[in-house]
């Protein structure tokens, strides 16, 4: 090893899921929305001042932060904005979980938290779920520099009721507890209703799976004024140039659009109701998703050979090999057409097998 390269900070990175390219296939591995962003995005799109660009865009991305504000009912002073809820989720990292106390995240989760805490340098415990793949409040009740978890959680798609997500923060008044709703319109009560009892409490979302944006890269954090006004410290001290103006101007029209919004969502909704019984149907189970995928896994082939199976009709779904879930693939929920082709590969492809 070279002198220089002693003082390398090393981190097992996150891996994103595969962005595979080309015509004919179906894309259902990254969680992403099968629909169209509303119509008033593309348009913003085209009609923008080009001559815009040649200037930094507003470091506050005021019009976006109270473009959130006044759909959510908040006080512009509660929103943060970032690019897409990891940059979000990445900058409260940064600015909460300081105390040299471990963190606390479940031990199945979005993938990301424990690359934050590595390269962060934050120490963590990672509780484990129950047997049914739910979190249990109690195991947050031990001492911590702070607690984060996904609902519904990530990859399972299970919601935990408000009134558990208030258990965890009762027992949890000293640190700062973060819930990642990047899934919270597919189902389920969001925690923004409690931020006026705990002002402990961050909420964090996203653009990119109920706003069909995800290559905008717009993400959100609701909290107190004090928490609000702690990130954008650490934001401003990092980059003060975060949201471009394409994104800004993307993002408020989305906002304008509530109806498209709500009809988007229940199409997902809608689609992976029938999803559920529809792979029950073909021998899989899954636990109860109130998010827009469903986490499957066969009661007699092999996650590993289903996954090859699929990839080879150029049908992408997500597979982590990891404990307790190497059996499971997390499937988002397509167009009915792109779910009825799943159905009808996979019906053929398990009676070729049977015979």
């Amino acid at each position: 090893m070279k002198p220089w390269e002693k003082n390398i900070r090393t981190v097992v990175p996150y891996v994103p899921g595969e962005q595979p390219q080309g015509r004919g296939l179906i894309k259902l591995n990254t969680n992403e929305n099968p629909y169209p962003p509303a119509p008033g995005v593309l348009r913003a799109l085209r009609e923008m001042d080009g001559r815009l660009l040649r200037k930094y865009p507003d470091p506050a991305a005021s019009a976006l932060v109270e473009g959130l504000a006044e759909f959510y009912g908040l006080c512009s002073s509660q929103v943060f904005v970032g690019v897409g809820s990891d940059d979000v989720l990445a900058m409260a990292f940064m600015t909460f979980f300081n105390s040299g106390k471990p963190i606390l995240f479940p031990d199945i989760t979005y993938s990301f938290y424990p690359v934050w805490a590595d390269l962060f340098q934050i120490p963590y415990k990672t509780p484990a779920l129950d047997g049914e793949f739910r979190i249990r409040p109690a195991d947050y009740y031990q001492e911590n520099g702070g607690v984060v978890f996904p609902n519904p959680n990530a990859p399972t798609g299970i919601f935990l009721p408000l009134k558990q997500v208030e258990d965890i923060l009762d027992h949890n008044q000293d640190v700062v507890v973060i819930v990642d709703e990047a899934y919270i319109d597919f189902g389920g009560v969001s925690a923004r209703t409690l931020l006026d009892r705990y002002e402990n409490l961050l909420v964090v979302g996203t653009f990119s799976k109920s706003r069909s944006m995800a290559g905008m890269r717009i993400g959100y954090a609701f909290g107190s004024p004090a928490l609000i006004k702690a990130m954008e410290n650490v934001k401003y001290s990092y980059n003060s140039y975060t949201m471009n103006l394409p994104s800004v101007l993307s993002g408020v029209e989305a906002l304008k659009d509530k109806e498209y919004f709500y009809e988007t969502v229940g199409k997902i909704v809608n689609t992976r109701e029938r999803a559920k019984s529809r792979f029950k149907e073909l021998g899989f189970k899954c636990p109860d998703s109130s998010a827009n995928f469903l986490f499957i896994t066969h009661e007699e082939r092999k996650a590993e050979e289903i996954l090859q199976a699929l990839r080879e009709k150029n049908i992408y779904v997500r597979h982590f090999n990891a404990p307790r879930i190497s059996e499971y693939l997390r499937v988002t929920i397509g167009t009915d057409d792109e779910m009825e082709a799943v159905y009808d590969f996979l019906a053929s492809w398990l009676v070729t097998l049977s015979r």
